[in-house]
């Protein structure tokens, strides 16, 4: 479930919820500026900070701020004693901003979650200084939320920036678009891969041509489920060219089907399970079909990094490494 999601959770069922951002950061620190952590009322955690004692300190203090109006800073400086003893692994001093998550934006939050999913570009403003205030700009420069005392025109720069950026009290934020995963076949694999993928930002639509594997008990994190014949699923998906695709179907010949059909398509990458020999044989199929040596050696596979892996778990976790590799390439 995405962090909007979990927040129009929240304010559906009349509950408190903080919102976690890291603002600033010196020294070794586990997260950049604009990582955030959702904490609600019910002790419910969604995101990470970093983990040890920052997103102890973290989870503390927005405890304490359940139902306030406002906002807050919280620092947290870990001197090397201080490391060691807690367990972690960074040191260095980070300052958080806590933030309540407030009925009267309920709109803002709706409305930059619609945009992350259309890959539509956004800045989200959230000043903490003086008033507490948050206002969401489009590309047009419409706004949603609270009216900046400033000329709004001024902050265009920043909706193509890749980070966020603190200034004067006033974080700004480009909307972070989740990476768009296609997940071909349903099978033990694919669940693991849907699970992980979430966990690290990939939005991802699972597509196989049986109900019995393709439905909401067996991939309840998953955006979007397909219940389609694996290749004419494709004409419905979108592609950008920067869409990840993952082959893991029930047999070769499905695989087969749907690279070729993929291939066609522009994307970021795209992965096939499957032995070198089997690979092979694919490859060799897709060159009879026409396609070009430079497509076919585009594609991983097998797919996934080479640590050995052999049960299911193993495999998803080789997979999405490879896929966060080739996304922090970008």
């Amino acid at each position: 479930m995405r962090l909007y999601e979990h927040i129009e959770r929240y304010l559906a069922s009349k509950k408190h919820a903080i919102l976690v951002t890291v603002i600033a950061s010196t020294g070794s620190t586990p997260r950049d500026i604009g990582a955030k952590m959702l904490v609600g009322d019910d002790g419910e955690l969604f995101g990470t900070i970093g983990g040890g004692r920052l997103e102890h300190d973290a989870y503390n203090d927005a405890m304490e701020l359940m139902g306030v109006d406002g906002a807050k800073v919280l620092h947290v400086g870990m001197n090397s004693s201080e490391v060691a003893s807690s367990g972690m692994i960074c040191g260095g001093n980070v300052d958080l901003l806590l933030e309540p998550v407030l009925e009267r934006y309920r709109g803002l939050y709706r409305r930059i979650d619609s945009m992350q999913q259309e890959e539509k570009h956004g800045l989200m403003i959230t000043c903490f200084r003086d008033e507490f205030s948050k206002t969401f700009i489009e590309d047009d420069m419409s706004t949603t939320g609270d009216e900046l005392p400033q000329d709004i025109t001024a902050l265009r720069e920043y909706f193509r920036a890749k980070k966020p950026f603190v200034t004067g009290g006033m974080v700004i934020e480009p909307v972070q678009v989740s990476s768009r995963l296609y997940i071909f076949g349903a099978g033990h694999v694919s669940q693991y891969i849907s699970k992980i993928a979430v966990m690290v930002d990939f939005s991802v639509t699972v597509i196989d041509d049986r109900e019995e594997f393709a439905n909401q008990q067996r991939f309840p994190e998953a955006d979007s489920i397909l219940v389609r014949s694996l290749p004419d699923a494709i004409s419905e998906l979108v592609f950008t060219g920067r869409e990840y695709v993952a082959i893991v179907t029930r047999g070769h010949q499905f695989d087969a089907a749907v690279l070729q059909e993929v291939l066609k398509k522009r994307t970021k990458y795209v992965g096939m399970i499957g032995s070198r020999r089997k690979v092979g044989i694919i490859f060799d199929h897709m060159r009879q079909s026409g396609f070009g040596d430079e497509a076919i050696k585009a594609v991983h596979a097998p797919i996934g990094l080479p640590i050995n892996a052999e049960t299911p778990q193993e495999i998803a976790v080789s997979i999405l490494a490879e896929l966060i590799k080739t996304r922090g390439e970008e």
